[in-house]
């Protein structure tokens, strides 16, 4: 199955269910990451981490299109120079 459509099959079976957790997760980390007063400083670093870690849920399916699209590019280039073109030599 190409990228795109398998995480267009994915997003569609599991996007409700991703959806929900991560915003209930991601409103639990934003008063510790974002809290100030006396104790703070103890759970701030780990609502930092609650809140980039979750957030790579929404960058990881454009990262993975970016670096197969990136990698068929260099694949694609790669082909075309090893493999001779048989027009051109057919010509001469």
């Amino acid at each position: 199955m190409p990228p795109v459509a398998a995480i267009r099959e994915a997003c569609l079976l599991r996007f409700r269910p991703i959806m929900m957790t991560t915003a209930a997760a991601l409103l639990a980390g934003v008063p510790l990451a974002l809290g100030n007063g006396t104790g703070s400083e103890l759970p701030q670093p780990l609502g930092y981490a609650m809140v980039d870690g979750l957030l790579t849920l929404y960058t990881s399916p454009a990262v993975y299109l970016y670096l197969d699209r990136l990698q068929n590019w260099l694949h694609g280039e790669r082909a075309q120079r090893a493999e001779p073109d048989i027009r051109v030599a057919a010509a001469e």
